[in-house]
């Protein structure tokens, strides 16, 4: 009866917070859902495109490196680009862009238009990602934002899965219909067109968002910038754990499909549902933080959920058996996606407005940075001494960055609350 209680309670409290969702918000999701969607279907079938036309995967590789690094150096301009433009602007501009690359890279299938729109939704990418953080904390109330940051990341997670699902139906429909062969450019190119179409769509009720005008004294260059002289430390510590953490994890994430098929000897058909399991366990974990961050506190919930999932990647690295590994990898999985939105809610609560979207910036570069430099330092590894000190070097950078976590804002708490006191003004 007092489970049964409980679950009522917390269904309730759940309902409460998504009723309490502004109009802003509401048509935020509801663009992300179909934008997520479009993004879905274009991972699965773009490098299928793409080689359907002829190109190998050199070419592959080299736009794929293309759209990560640009998403990663223009990070911090686009912060500046946010501010200067607006939210609605930055995010209208970013779908736009987006759905306008895919259109044109099949439209115009040369080399030199692969790469340049490549370059265009690397830039389109951050000009959305740096807006996103910011937009959504002046769009929340404090009871319901942990609610909005968490469910944004959700959604936009199972809208991308069911693209994932939908674009492999996708080229057999549209060769049904186009009379062609299933495998061909010309079923792949429709089905990116149909792409193209649906972030078109989800940029519509973006054009619906109300937003205040700011002022030309908040549109400030240099704002940001003497935000930053005068809090180096409190920024230092709020983006560094992430910087480990992404170093991390771009030791290993990458490489988990090959992971287990040449550790564990594991087909495709079984990997590939690994993973699907997988994107369900990272939307449970998503939708479970909330809550638990209202009860535990925001920080206190990143520290417990990563620490805890610091075993389970011992069990994932090293475990000889396949079943023990792949149940770890659900468990790290959940543990470690579901406090993502939540440190991103209690980053932008940290900072004053107009730094958001700098700081959006600075964290999402962060963010970034593993996974463009550590895969490079993995293969290395793995070819010389195989996956065991990659875990093992996973394992200690999470470790310090769960230790920084907690020293900076769970032990330190006080300090960094009375430090942030003297500036208010």
């Amino acid at each position: 009866m007092t489970q049964s209680n409980s679950f009522r309670s917390v269904f309730r409290t759940y309902t409460a917070r998504l009723s309490a969702f502004r109009p802003n918000a509401r048509l935020y999701l509801l663009s992300a859902v179909l934008m997520g969607a479009a993004m879905g279907v274009y991972r699965l079938l773009f490098n299928f495109y793409v080689l359907s036309q002829g190109y190998d995967q050199s070419l592959l590789g080299n736009l794929i490196t293309t759209s990560s690094m640009t998403a990663l150096v223009l990070a911090l301009p686009m912060g500046y680009c946010a501010d200067f433009l607006g939210r609605k602007v930055s995010l209208l501009l970013g779908g736009g862009l987006l759905a306008a690359a895919v259109a044109l890279m099949v439209a115009f299938p040369s080399t030199g238009m692969l790469v340049g729109m490549n370059v265009v939704i690397g830039a389109a990418q951050a000009l959305s990602g740096v807006t996103m953080g910011p937009f959504l904390m002046e769009n929340s109330g404090e009871e319901e934002r942990t609610y909005l940051f968490s469910l944004s990341s959700g959604l936009q997670m199972a809208s991308g899965f069911v693209g994932n699902w939908l674009g492999g139906l996708l080229p057999t429909w549209m060769a049904g219909w186009l009379g062609v062969s299933s495998t061909g450019v010309m079923a792949y190119g429709s089905a990116l067109m149909l792409v193209a179409a649906i972030g078109g769509v989800g940029v519509i009720p973006l054009l619906f968002l109300r937003t205040p005008r700011m002022e030309r004294s908040e549109r400030s260059v240099f704002a940001p910038f003497a935000y930053l002289a005068r809090k180096p430390g409190l920024l230092g510590r709020l983006i560094l754990p992430m910087l480990v953490t992404s170093i991390g994890a771009g030791l290993f994430m990458p490489f988990m499909n090959v992971f287990f098929r040449y550790v564990h000897h594991q087909p495709d058909p079984v990997i590939g549902t690994l993973f699907a399991w997988g994107s369900l366990a990272m939307g449970i974990g998503l939708m479970i933080a909330p809550p638990l961050a209202d009860r535990m506190g925001k920080i206190q919930l990143v520290v417990v959920t990563q620490g805890i999932s610091i075993p389970f990647l011992v069990m994932l690295g090293y475990s000889p058996w396949f079943g023990i590994s792949a149940l770890a990898y659900y468990v790290r999985l959940a543990l470690m996606n579901m406090s993502g939105p939540v440190y991103q809610t209690f980053v932008m609560e940290r900072v004053e407005p107009e730094a958001r979207a700098m700081v959006a910036s600075l964290v999402s570069m962060a963010s970034s940075f593993g996974w463009a430099f550590s895969p490079t330092i993995s293969g290395w590894l793995q070819e010389r001494f195989g996956f065991g000190p990659v875990f093992l070097v996973t394992i200690l950078l999470y470790a310090a960055s769960v230790w920084m976590y907690w020293s900076f804002f769970w032990h330190g708490e006080k300090k960094v609350t009375f430090i942030e006191q003297e500036h208010l003004i």
